[in-house]
């Protein structure tokens, strides 16, 4: 991987909708070279997938809640029976098998406080093998990517 595979997953990440031609100007490639590029970051598995970043339905920011997880006992049953879980909510955007103090550690975006207390409830506090939840609420995301018209 070199410099300009490295600004290509730069501006992707800025913008995976830009088109080929205008990214591959931004980086100074012909449209097919960049293509190829393009090509093989995914081939390689470096890019994994395009998606995209929802807002709320009223407009307003949502608030992403980073929680750690411990759970009551260490056994490859309850990591199983959590994991399974945790995949039946799509609330939970994000949830990592940790090494220190937690077990886990999941992101979850809330539209508002309120909305988080019924996720904690309905969701979390139901987890299997949970012992303790630990919940920090973000003040805003500085790699949010920005608005496109």
């Amino acid at each position: 991987m070199d410099q300009i595979d490295r600004k290509i997953l730069r501006l992707l990440r800025q913008n995976a909708r830009i088109s080929n031609v205008e990214l591959a100007e931004a980086v100074g490639l012909s449209a097919s070279a960049c293509l190829r590029r393009v090509r093989l970051l995914e081939e390689q598995g470096i890019i994994l997938g395009y998606t995209i970043v929802t807002g709320t339905v009223t407009g307003e920011p949502s608030i992403a809640v980073i929680i750690n997880i411990t759970l009551e006992r260490q056994t490859e049953e309850v990591f199983d029976r959590f994991e399974a879980a945790v995949r039946r909510h799509p609330e939970i955007q994000e949830c990592y098998l940790m090494t220190g103090g937690a077990d886990y550690l999941l992101r979850v975006q809330a539209e508002s406080a309120a909305d988080f207390e019924r996720i904690h409830k309905e969701v979390l506090s139901r987890l299997p093998g949970v012992l303790r939840i630990h919940s920090s609420f973000s003040i805003r995301n500085v790699m949010a990517p920005r608005k496109t018209r």
